[in-house]
């Protein structure tokens, strides 16, 4: 995060939103889709994406909270061509299975260890290490196509649900304190769309951004060797 949320080299902060990232640029011709697209920072990307000209297909679980997604986008940017695609999850069950048995085979990559807490974070770090491998991997193919990975920063959304089960008063306690520190979803949304869309991203791949701005992951985020590991994993798992 830069000092004091100022603006960074970008141009853009903590502060600005979707909308602002990517104010003046004409989407016409592209085709976005968007994973949990029909709530919170996905459903933002979406109608933004959408609002500039992109051909949007969201894909979500629930395709009748998706269609309503769809319809809303739609009333409110006439123009707006976007699509809902159902992501099938049935296989989910095997593939936890899997993992479980990768793990106690004594395999593990350390990214298979469940708490809920620990679990949201190295299914981050896996987002950052396989945009990595993705990006090694289609140079060496001579590809024209990018792949970089983002922190969208703390933002209060439908997520802190399952966070404190049953509801408590720590949950009021952090939707107070979301409006004063958190971002909201309009500027957590904003990333994601900068690096969709913006001009200054072109041919940029195997990147890290935050705040719209080029930033440093951990060190286990560099880590090629365990990035081509998970990826393998991943392919062992789809086979």
């Amino acid at each position: 995060m830069w000092l004091f949320r100022k603006p960074g080299p970008s141009g853009f902060s903590h502060y600005s939103t979707a909308e602002q990232v990517t104010d003046g640029i004409d989407a016409s011709g592209l085709t976005a889709i968007v994973t949990g697209g029909s709530s919170g920072i996905g459903r933002e990307t979406a109608r933004v994406l959408a609002l500039r000209g992109a051909h949007v297909v969201m894909g979500v679980r629930n395709m009748t909270a998706g269609k309503q997604v769809q319809e809303a986008i739609m009333n409110e940017i006439a123009t707006a061509k976007i699509d809902a695609m159902e992501l099938d999850l049935n296989s989910m069950a095997s593939v936890r299975k899997f993992a479980s048995d990768f793990n106690s085979s004594g395999q593990s990559l350390n990214l298979l260890i469940y708490s809920k807490y620990q679990a949201y974070g190295q299914s981050k770090l896996a987002n950052i290490l396989h945009a990595n491998e993705l990006t090694r991997r289609l140079k060496e193919e001579g590809a024209e196509i990018t792949a970089n990975s983002l922190h969208p920063g703390v933002i209060s959304t439908n997520l802190f649900r399952h966070i404190f089960t049953p509801p408590s008063f720590a949950e009021g306690f952090v939707s107070k304190l979301s409006s004063c520190l958190m971002k909201n979803v309009e500027q957590g949304a904003a990333t994601t769309c900068y690096l969709a869309l913006h001009p200054a991203v072109k041919g940029v791949s195997g990147k890290y951004f935050l705040d719209s701005n080029l930033a440093e992951t951990t060190e286990q985020g560099k880590d090629m060797d365990l990035a081509k590991r998970l990826w393998d994993f991943s392919i062992n798992l789809i086979k």
